[in-house]
């Protein structure tokens, strides 16, 4: 409706007013707006609900059959080593595995993949010594089957097979060996003089700071550390000794291969690291083979750990608490660890899983 202002001349402009009249149809539409509005709500509750409720134990593994005769008595449990090797193994997939494993009165055999350039040197001598009690408790034939690397700890792992023969096959393009340990330091002093500036810590003894970013490592300091990392490495013979006996016979031959280099599968057949050549299902028939058994008596599970509905939150909401870069992996990063570990780069693998 438009008010037109009177006719006599007037310097006020016009006032224009609209007047908006609802219609039935309107109120219809958006009632039925508002209804679909909280039926999704309502379905998006009762979808989290369902998915809560269908993984009452996010900690529990999920088996999957992938080979053999699903249904059979008897099993054939792979056990995946994947990726570096943390600090934190006590509570990490591959342990879960483990325990799994262990539980399973059916476990006729076990293969153990890797596919890791290595990591941590704890977290590597920890998941050695339970794959081992773990073959001794079960009385089980162990198997290993190298992925696309097994190297350093990755190699290390693999030697809980213990002295059984032809059980560890590499792929053709398995790159295994760097058999060695390393503490990574980076001198930046050059760099904070350029600056001028001084690392000006106070520390209860001079040994306390032996490896700090700050400062060159002393002759005397560095004798130290080069204790400390032969004692690691000479460690790490006696394990591979252990997995290779032909090692025990011949220190040389072991200390000629134990420089650190990584080998091809050809060549690591050559120097006796592996017994054969072959993929997971090779592998899979030696230890079938090794316990006794037909593919008929057998199936194979391999574990993987169950993603829940609420996984990708709790994923994001822990991203964004943290930030791109906060104290903890700060410390994380600058804290001096021995490693077996395949790399040219700063140690930047968190123990935290």
């Amino acid at each position: 409706m438009i008010v037109n202002s009177p006719s006599t001349p007037s310097t006020q402009p016009q006032q224009i007013v609209v007047v908006q009249k609802s219609s039935l149809l309107g109120v219809f539409f958006g009632l039925i707006g508002w209804l679909g509005f909280f039926a999704c709500g309502l379905v998006l509750l009762l979808l989290i609900v369902l998915a809560v409720a269908a993984y009452p134990n996010p900690d529990a593994l999920e088996s999957k059959v992938i080979g053999g005769n699903e249904g059979a008595g008897g099993t054939i449990a792979v056990i995946t080593i994947d990726g570096v090797i943390s600090e934190a193994e006590d509570e990490g997939f591959v342990k879960r595995q483990i325990d799994e494993v262990s539980q399973n009165d059916s476990v006729k055999a076990i293969v153990i993949r890797v596919d890791s350039p290595g990591g941590a040197v704890t977290g590597a001598d920890y998941l050695f010594h339970h794959l081992k009690k773990l073959k001794k408790e079960k009385g089980v034939p162990v198997v290993v089957s190298m992925g696309g690397m097994a190297a350093s700890g990755g190699y290390y792992v693999s030697m809980a097979v213990g002295d059984q023969k032809d059980s560890i096959y590499a792929e053709p393009t398995t790159t295994t060996g760097s058999i060695g340990v390393i503490i990574p330091h980076y001198d930046v002093s050059g760099l904070l003089a350029r600056f001028d500036v001084k690392d000006d810590s106070i520390s209860s003894h001079e040994r306390k700071q032996m490896l700090a970013m700050t400062r060159p490592v002393s002759p005397e300091h560095r004798q130290i550390i080069q204790g400390y990392v032969n004692e690691t490495f000479d460690r790490f013979k006696t394990i591979v000794k252990e997995g290779r006996p032909k090692f025990s016979k011949d220190p040389a031959a072991l200390d000629t291969l134990a420089t650190g280099e990584i080998f091809s599968a050809d060549q690591a057949i050559k120097s006796g690291l592996v017994d054969k050549i072959g993929f997971l299902e090779d592998a899979i028939e030696r230890a079938t083979e090794l316990a006794g058994l037909t593919e008929d008596d057998v199936q194979v599970v391999k574990y993987k750990k169950p993603v829940s509905f609420l996984d990708g939150f709790s994923l994001m909401q822990s991203r964004a608490s943290r930030g791109p870069l906060c104290v903890d992996d700060i410390l994380e990063m600058s804290t001096p660890r021995a490693y077996f570990l395949v790399t040219s780069l700063p140690a930047l693998a968190s123990s935290r899983k």
